[in-house]
């Protein structure tokens, strides 16, 4: 079933809506060459170390790159999340012609400076790169949130991390995605979206996606 704001998109954007609503797993060649990495992360994690953090994770994004094919992302760890009144920025994907594709993650609680959950944060990341994936491994022109895209995630994240039940992996993760969003190629004017207005990036032809808890 298409979340609501499917019905404000264009005939071509709904199309590529159903194209990417359509695929629900991206298999990795070799899913237990990345486990180390996974628990690289989250033992820095807990060892509450920005630096080992961003290692890990730059080390882990670039690998599943590599064995999808996918050009490399550049990857920053910051330390407590933005937030607004719609709630805590977990993480973002930007990208343009002229610059290359970056994930930033923060890694503390904008409330309690906690340091975030390992799960959490790895689904974060996960989110993040499926936007990269959805333009260079499915060759889609535009990443929108659909249930095929949070299926994308679910099920990376269920072969990085194979001991987590389906059923709790499928499960929505309200902390990085509470509602469905949309973001558009460059040179597009992106539609407004009622979670928020567009960016500056965005009205300077610059893609830009966020994962954040909403209230």
């Amino acid at each position: 079933m298409a979340y609501s704001y499917y019905s404000r998109l264009s005939s071509r954007q709904q199309a590529i809506y159903r194209a990417s609503d359509r695929v629900g797993e991206i298999p990795l060649p070799r899913p237990a060459a990345l486990r180390p990495c996974v628990q690289a992360l989250r033992a820095s994690l807990a060892d509450d170390d920005r630096r080992a953090v961003a290692s890990a994770a730059a080390t882990l994004s670039q690998t599943l790159l590599e064995q999808l094919g996918a050009p490399a992302v550049a990857l920053t760890v910051l330390a407590v999340r933005p937030s607004r009144k719609w709630g805590e920025l977990h993480g973002l994907y930007t990208a343009g012609e002229e610059k290359p594709a970056e994930i930033r993650l923060w890694m503390r609680t904008a409330r309690h400076k906690r340091v975030v959950a390992f799960r959490t944060f790895l689904r974060t990341l996960l989110h993040e790169l499926c936007h990269h994936l959805d333009y260079h491994t499915l060759k889609l022109a535009d990443s929108f949130h659909t249930e095929g895209f949070f299926r994308r995630e679910s099920n990376l994240f269920r072969q990085l991390v194979p001991s987590v039940p389906p059923a709790e992996a499928a499960a929505p993760d309200t902390t990085t995605s509470a509602r469905a969003r949309r973001a558009v190629r460059p040179k597009q004017a992106p539609a407004r979206d009622k979670i928020g207005a567009r960016t500056g990036d965005e009205r300077q032809g610059r893609l830009r996606f966020d994962s954040g808890e909403r209230q």
